[in-house]
């Protein structure tokens, strides 16, 4: 093995580790995220409150299959991903009609 073939290997290795540890980092950052808007979904003191929250919710959940397919390197999670924050963008937007019309009544 020459000296190039060990810097590369090194190089690689010290690569996969930072990966490793901004997956960690990312999972943390998340789920800590994911609390935080759980609380405010529950807590909520009006109901726009909680349809952001729950918004942020689906938002933040995406961004948990995003890094598990970064992870597991399966890039059908971020088919999944699209699916599901397509879902969450339509549902958002029913409920704002949904506020908007109450309001008016």
């Amino acid at each position: 093995m020459t000296a190039l073939d060990e810097l590369v290997a090194s190089i690689d290795a010290l690569g996969a580790s930072a990966l490793s540890a901004a997956i960690v980092a990312a999972f943390a950052m998340l789920s800590a995220a994911l609390v935080l808007a759980i609380l405010r979904l529950l807590r909520g003191p009006s109901l726009p409150d909680r349809i952001v929250s729950l918004e942020l919710v689906a938002s933040l959940f995406v961004g948990v299959v995003a890094v598990t397919s970064i992870a597991t390197r399966v890039s059908a999670y971020l088919d999944v991903a699209i699916a599901l924050i397509l879902v969450a963008f339509l549902g958002a937007v029913v409920l704002a009609q949904f506020i908007e019309r109450r309001r008016t009544r």
